[in-house]
């Protein structure tokens, strides 16, 4: 085409105009895909996500963290702090031995009626209620003098959970997420799975997100029956409908924001509204275990009447979820109240018998499926529960709440297997060497995931708030 002609005809013509804008449109879908791998700087609808992906402090040595909690109180004497002081002082009253202020049971010293061994190259002490995990212990490094602050279930969950033992602090998983963002914008950063017998005592605040944006609250999902609630489109509303109803709320929504700027939990509204549509199609794929072969499931335990059966399915869900890049998973054993969780006042025989053999298989599944798929070195996998169970017996054979030594583990994400780190006394009463408090734990895990916690902070009424506070320390001795 001739300059003179362009001038005369300042208008292109059709055939003009598609071969123009045909460079164009490549260009779109190569943006798109380019934004799709995380490889252009954040967009404008990016940087509205409060679930977007957001650089670390520090190069991290783990991705994702999968949290798997004990509720009641699993004893630390009976699974993994052998303490052979508890047979040879059998029936003493342990005030004759250790300092028991605070303690609530007053009966003797209880040897565990189970059989301890070590295993490894670790050396690590293992009761026999855990033989499958046994196997893959070498993975995990030991702490064995961690301590909190309260005898009680719900404030020593709050404690495990948000580093307070009052509620309304934000939640571990609400912390790293508000941080960290989730690399999977279809699936929720934070998720929780409690047991088909119940949650735990205290509820939702143990995963909330307490002054944080409400978009870094855990959600909940269920490895039995419909795994989210009120996920499903309803059968009268097609999606075309939908898409437009959520387009016409987002409209008044983003006007009621622009006359009301300081009310930035509007935005978080916004998100949460179209990570449900989006949660739709991405999360019932995610959940799905049917795609998983017979020798998957079989090595988590996933056998119908099997004792793992049910968290076989909860921890296979996660590994599935931290795949897809969800941040953070936290599974719960045990719920509602009594012999249904962890809470052994009776009998440990009794309690732990059970709550082992549906725990044993599926741990040492997801441990053995992480490390063959090569996610073990990016995923850190934290046990523990609320606190440990007291060294005297507790009526015929039972053991008492105790929060002042009991064990937590850590296993994959940067974490140097075999070691052990902390004791407590000779027959596990106090953490009395490298003490261990549950803010050190919370800044280990955040400094794996590449945050500093002292920095990780937030502001609300009037002081900046830490996961941490100042009080905690890295254990820098299990890190590889």
């Amino acid at each position: 085409m001739s300059t003179d002609s362009q001038s005369n005809n300042p208008l292109p013509t059709r055939r003009e105009m598609l071969a123009r804008a045909g460079g164009g449109f490549g260009s779109l879908a190569l943006a798109g895909l380019l934004c799709d791998q995380g490889l252009l700087a954040n967009s404008a609808s990016d940087a509205l996500s409060p679930l977007a992906a957001r650089a670390a402090h520090f190069a991290p040595k783990a991705r994702s963290v999968i949290f798997l909690f004990m509720y009641g109180g699993p004893s630390h004497l009976d699974l993994f702090d052998h303490k052979p002081a508890l047979k040879k002082f059998a029936g003493k009253n342990v005030g004759e031995k250790v300092n028991t202020k605070g303690a609530r049971s007053g009966g003797g010293l209880y040897p565990s009626p189970y059989k301890f061994e070590r295993h490894g190259e670790s050396g690590h002490w293992v009761s026999d209620r855990y033989p499958h995990l046994s196997r893959v212990i070498d993975h995990t490094a030991m702490l064995r003098g961690v301590y909190g602050h309260s005898i009680s279930h719900a404030p020593a969950l709050f404690e495990v959970n948000t580093g307070m033992i009052r509620t309304g602090f934000p939640s571990l998983g609400s912390w790293v997420t508000y941080g960290l963002g989730s690399h999977n914008q279809d699936l929720p950063g934070f998720v929780v799975m409690y047991d088909y017998r119940g949650g735990p005592i205290g509820g939702a605040p143990n995963w909330g997100s307490g002054f944080l944006p409400g978009a870094f609250q855990g959600t909940p999902v269920r490895s039995r029956g419909i795994p989210i609630l009120n996920l499903k489109r309803p059968e009268t509303l097609d999606q075309a409908k939908q898409r437009q109803l959520l387009d016409y709320a987002a409209k008044l929504n983003r006007e009621h924001q622009a006359r009301h700027p300081a009310e930035a939990a509007l935005e978080a509204r916004i998100e949460s509204f179209e990570l449900a549509y989006r949660m739709q199609s991405a999360a019932p794929e995610a959940l799905d275990l049917t795609g998983e072969s017979v020798a998957t499931r079989k090595l988590y335990g996933i056998e119908r009447g099997k004792p793992g059966e049910y968290f076989g399915s909860q921890c296979l869900m996660a590994r599935r979820l931290v795949e897809r890049g969800v941040r953070f998973v936290q599974l719960y054993s045990g719920g509602g109240h009594g012999d249904n969780n962890w809470d052994a006042h009776g009998s440990i025989t009794g309690n732990h018998n059970k709550h082992c053999a549906a725990t044993d298989q599926p741990m040492a599944g997801l441990i053995e499926d992480l490390a063959q798929r090569g996610l073990l070195d990016e995923t850190l996998v934290v046990w523990g529960g609320e606190f440990g169970r007291t060294p005297q017996k507790q009526g015929k054979g039972g053991r008492d709440h105790h929060p002042f030594g009991f064990t937590m583990w850590m296993a994959g994400g940067g974490i140097k297997g075999g070691t052990s780190y902390g004791e407590t006394d000779e027959v596990g009463y106090h953490a009395a060497i490298d003490r261990t408090s549950i803010h050190d734990v919370h800044a280990t895990i955040l400094h794996l995931m590449g945050m500093d916690h002292e920095r990780l902070t937030y502001h609300f009424s009037g002081r900046d708030f830490q996961l941490a506070e100042i009080a905690g320390k890295v254990i820098d001795k299990v890190i590889a």
